[in-house]
């Protein structure tokens, strides 16, 4: 009987995940993941940790499986926490969802679960996973989209290897969210109606302006609102004697200085802005709602724009340094100037994106269709082929 440690949360979709294991016949074992008690940062007042391995612990019992806590803490601390704040210092905006998967899960808790014996580490995640047998008797795994379009989660798990996905199961991937529900409800699972959980894996709700201000210090500066004229926003385009230099000019950021537009207030600290973001500037007067265009955190400013439709929120072309550059299917990575046509998104639930890629010798282009609003460095852009997720890298 082959063995499955489930990462039990105490959400529903991780129950119904080691209910169906069991009913497949495997042996299940629940294991959940303490990942946070630092007193020096406070990340929320509730502690929804306590609550969730209590659910844990009884959907367990429900299940007649071993149940046991993992404290990983110190990891999440070191590869994730500390990990955001350097990001948010260089004025990048990380993503902690995909390195939670990345680092946590199925690295250090992939590891502790073979430890005890497993097979296989199980997840709720609303993806599912394909086999290709190559003609050497070899197999190849692919990452492909939850059936549920709505809920599909194979953006957050982007950076997955091979290896990691050899032993990773995914028994929830092929159903509905209506019907995972169901499953609990007439199991008589305590989670069953329970609502999903939002905010840092595995943690819960984090307030982030409060969370980085405990180790990030605040510093005035001036927020700058550039009027959606400005001629460096409507360069006329220049002829390109290559497709790398056209490439090269459509990823380049605009540049600005306070004197391109009019001071309309002040700022705590650029490094707790992001690209795109509307709530916390706190100015008002405007016709339009402000959104951050731009953060420079060298000089502490941030750069805003009237309307989500300011020319300042969109490139056309983003660019992935080489070693940030990952591929799910080595088999498909592409050779210095060599190109594909993919679907790509650049966050979680955005629609997918008709996309190139370019690889040249320093990384990767990502040459869209059409142009994309707020694309934030530090952020993951994922590619795909049909519904197959292929490959990802961090936004330079």
């Amino acid at each position: 009987m082959k063995k499955v440690v489930v990462g039990l949360s105490g959400g529903v979709d991780s129950s119904v995940t080691a209910y169906l294991l069991k009913e497949q016949g495997y042996e299940v074992i629940g294991l959940f993941m303490k990942n946070w008690h630092d007193d020096s940062v406070t990340i929320s007042k509730e502690c929804p940790w306590l609550e969730d391995s209590n659910d844990a612990l009884i959907v367990a019992e429900k299940l007649g499986i071993p149940f046991q806590t993992v404290d990983l803490s110190a990891q999440y601390k070191e590869r994730i926490v500390d990990y955001m704040f350097r990001e948010y210092e260089m004025g990048r905006t990380p993503n902690p969802d995909v390195l939670c998967n990345r680092e946590i899960k199925f690295d250090v808790f992939m590891k502790i679960a073979l430890q005890l014996g497993a097979d296989y580490v199980a997840t709720g995640h609303y993806c599912r996973k394909g086999t290709i047998i190559n003609e050497d008797g070899s197999e190849t795994y692919q990452l492909l989209a939850g059936a549920d379009a709505n809920k599909d989660q194979s953006y957050f798990l982007c950076q997955l290897s091979q290896e990691q996905l050899a032993k990773t199961l995914f028994p929830i991937g092929a159903l509905q969210k209506s019907e995972v529900r169901q499953i609990a409800a007439e199991n008589e699972l305590i989670t069953a109606d329970k609502k999903d959980s939002q905010g840092l894996c595995f943690i819960g709700k984090v307030r982030l302006p409060e969370f980085l201000q405990q180790k990030l210090s605040p510093k005035k500066g001036v927020i700058v609102e550039v009027p959606s004229e400005l001629p460096q926003l409507h360069n006329e385009t220049p002829e390109f004697n290559s497709k790398q230099e056209e490439l090269s000019f459509y990823a380049q950021k605009p540049v600005y200085q306070v004197t391109d537009g009019k001071v309309v207030g002040e700022h705590q600290g650029a490094h707790y802005f992001t690209k795109g973001q509307r709530k916390g500037l706190d100015v008002g007067g405007t016709k339009e709602p402000l959104f951050v265009i731009e953060t420079d955190v060298e000089e502490n400013v941030i750069y805003t724009g009237q309307g989500k439709r300011h020319p300042g929120l969109f490139r056309k072309t983003l660019f992935v340094n080489l070693e940030e550059l990952h591929w799910v299917r080595t088999d498909l990575a592409l050779e210095v100037d060599q190109s594909m046509e993919v679907m790509a998104r650049i966050r979680y639930r955005q629609p997918l994106q008709k996309a190139t890629l370019y690889r040249i010798d320093a990384g990767l282009y990502v040459d869209f269709e059409e142009k994309q609003s707020a694309m934030t460095e530090g952020q993951f852009v994922a590619w795909y082929i049909g519904e197959e997720l292929v490959g990802s890298g961090v936004i330079s």
